[in-house]
This record gives C-alpha cells, structure tokens and sequence, in this order.
C-alpha cells in the first residue's frame, strides 16, 4: 500500500491517542458494531479529506468495518496529527496521505493520492477534494454515487456548484444536522478555539479584549467561551440578524474599523476573505494577536501584514511576531489557519461524536438512495438527526418523556381553542 505520512515510529503513541478519544464516542462505537455485524458499506471505495485527527481515526474504523475501502487525506495543512496518521497506516490498513505542515504541492498531491483510488462516495471538509475533482480529475466522476460534507465552508461552496449547474452528484451537507453545528461548531469550536490560543500562547484572558468576528454558531461558542474566562468582548458582523442575536446576548456590537484599535485579540470566524483587512491591519495596537478559527487561512490578510511588516519572527511554536515598520509588533497564531488544529488537538472527542455519527450514517444512505437523488446539496434526514440525539442522550445517561396518546392528538388538531 503506497503511503505518505510522517513517521510510522509513531504509530503506537497514535493507537493510544485513538483509544483514548474512542472512551468519549459512544454514539459512534454503537454504530460500529452495527455496521462490523451487518457490512452495509462492502466493497465499497471511499475517498476522504478530513482532519486526520484521533476523532477522525475512529470514524474511519467504522467505515472500514463495514466494509469500505478507505483512502484518507488531511483537509487542512497544519491539522494531521502525525502519530494518528502512522496508526491508522501501520496498525488499521487504512490507506492515510498526511503530514502535518506539509506545503501547498502536497496538499494537493495527496488529495490526488485519494482520487487516484477512484472513489464512489467522497468525504469532504472544506470542499477541496470535491473541487479538485470537479476541475482536474473529471474522468472519474461517473464512478462517484454521492458525497458528504463536513464544514460551513465547504456547504457554501457546494451550494454555489449546484446554483450553478456543475455539481455531478449529490453531497449530504453534514454541517446543517441540528446534532452538528448546534453541539460541534459552538461547543466544540468554541472550546477548541480557546484551546488553541492558550497553548500556543499561554495568554491571561481575563480582562483582555477580544474581537470575535462572526456570529454564526462558532462565533458564538468562541464569543461566549472568551467571556467565560473574563474577556471583554467586542462582535463584528455583517448581517443585522446575528448582530442583533450578540446584541441581546450581552455583548458589543461594532465594526472592525472601531474594533481594530481597541482589541488585545482577535479570532475570526466569518468563512470570508480579509476580515481583518490592510485597514485593520493599520489600526492595530502594539502587540496584537490575531487567530483565525475559519476554514480557510484567508481570513487575516496576511499579504497586507507582510507588506507593512519590516521583519518577522517565530517566537514560541505556531506563534509568529510581525515587526512593522512603525514599530508596532503584531502576532499571527498557526499562520493564520485553524487555530484550534493548527496549535491544539481539534474538538474534543465528546462532540466530533455526533458530527461523525451524522457522517457515517449519511454515507450508508448515500448506498442506499445516491442514485435516485438528484445533483443537489441535501440536508441529514430528520429521523438520523434525531436518532444521533437520542443515542447521545442515552450515553449520557439522560431520560426524555415521551408524549401521552393525548397529548399526541392534541399535537396533531386544529380544533382545541381557548
């Protein structure tokens, strides 16, 4: 089996780091023995662009126990962890193309690397191997029945194919389920986020302003972690709805032209391009921190900054300081990518269990249905949504009510009034 990873020296630290996150998935594990029993993926080929993470790893167990062939590279080139990597080679036979800081050529060499095995169902996060495949590796469209996709990112994108007419299979948007983004983008990037620029910094938040750019559902997990640990909390929007929502949520709502001057730090989460902009870049006070916690490495206008800066420097891992020419020092965490994979270990197990929960189950209906789905972006079905909640409420050790016969039928009437 061709391969690309670090250090397969590694593998054995990764195999525990695997077990270790396999402890908080429960939801996941059921599904695994589900799938080892009843094979509902055999013989199939798939092709995946993920954080090749110790979360990630398990739920690739999975679809190889039920029977898939699996070819996994990363979708971010600072989020593989590369004793994950050399498990899932050396001890799982799962063909893994992964090295974490891997350059631009590489990147896009091992997502080729997965192509090359001629997928029928693509796992995405961010779109770049659905892309690529759409614009270099056409002649193997045919053989793709549907496809998954992880992130907010990448559902933009592929919502932008279909508008557009280029789509070529159906992608099930795994980012839309209530039991991801509520729990995965808030919950988990939120604590993920946080996580990140502690480690990387070491920084005392408390009292600190904080720029949170963005108020989608990770913006909100972000806003509301900073302010758990004592910063003051500044929000910039674009959109009046989730201006109003941080507005009534307690916090500040201001633009980035008055927010620049003002933040110790800053952590954009807005899936766009120069949030923080040659403008921004301008006002900002000495010692500035920036962290990016969107998917791409865009949202820092980092050409702006290395235009301005006069030198630069690394001055603890993932931690860079940009001199500028007026002698304000600013500082770019993980080289503007996501910070919480770039410097930390992604979201902690207990949530990526539900989102790839959503994604293994999305992949079995893609068995079941990709051929009579049209080349459309679909949401997860309501009924797998909801199962995932109750598996995870199960796990928990949490009990609902279910509704009484009369109370059903009360639901359902028209007719019942004051």
């Amino acid at each position: 089996m061709t391969i690309d990873v670090s250090d397969m020296g590694l593998a054995g630290a990764g195999a525990r780091r695997i077990e270790w996150a396999a402890r908080e998935m429960p939801v996941l594990a059921s599904i695994r023995e589900r799938f080892a029993k009843d094979r509902p993926l055999r013989d199939l080929r798939v092709g995946a662009c993920l954080h090749v993470t110790a979360e990630t790893a398990n739920l690739m167990l999975v679809l190889r126990d039920g029977g898939a062939g699996v070819a996994l590279c990363a979708s971010n080139p600072l989020s593989t962890q590369d004793d994950v990597a050399a498990a899932l080679v050396a001890n799982e036979g799962i063909a893994t193309f992964a090295r974490k800081g891997e350059d631009r050529d590489s990147y896009y060499s091992h997502i080729n690397a997965v192509l090359a095995t001629k997928p029928q169902i693509t796992m995405d996060d961010g779109a770049d191997l659905v892309t690529e495949l759409h614009t270099k590796r056409r002649e193997l469209l045919p053989d793709v029945r549907g496809g998954t996709e992880e992130t907010t990112t990448g559902v933009t994108r592929l919502r932008a194919m279909a508008a557009e007419g280029v789509l070529a299979y159906p992608i099930v948007a795994v980012n839309d389920a209530l039991t991801k983004h509520l729990f995965d983008n808030r919950y988990g990037t939120g604590q993920s986020a946080v996580d990140g620029i502690l480690r990387a910094t070491n920084l005392l938040l408390a009292g600190k302003i904080a720029v949170v750019a963005g108020y989608g559902w990770v913006g909100r997990g972000i806003a509301s972690r900073l302010r758990g640990m004592g910063s003051i909390v500044l929000v910039c929007e674009v959109a009046p709805l989730p201006a109003l929502e941080a507005a009534m949520d307690g916090f500040e709502v201001t633009t980035m032209a008055a927010a620049a001057a003002r933040g110790d730090l800053f952590v954009t989460a807005t899936g766009n391009v120069n949030v923080i902009g040659c403008d921004a870049i301008g006002a900002l006070k000495d010692g500035a921190i920036l962290a990016n916690a969107g998917h791409f490495n865009d949202e820092i206008d980092l050409r702006a900054l290395g235009e301005q800066a006069a030198d630069r420097r690394e001055l603890r891992p993932f931690v860079e300081e940009y001199r500028l020419r007026d002698g304000r020092r600013v500082v770019v965490l993980g080289e503007g990518r996501l910070v919480n994979l770039a410097a930390a270990e992604g979201h902690p197990p207990a949530v990526m269990d539900m989102s790839f929960a959503n994604q293994a189950l999305s992949v079995e209906y893609l068995v079941a249905r990709g051929r009579t789905l049209k080349r459309e972006v679909y949401p997860v079905p309501r009924e797998l949504d909801e199962d995932i909640a109750r598996r995870k409420l199960a796990a928990m050790n949490m009990k609902i009510d279910s509704l009484t016969a009369e109370q059903a039928e009360y639901a359902k009437s028209w007719k019942a009034g004051t």
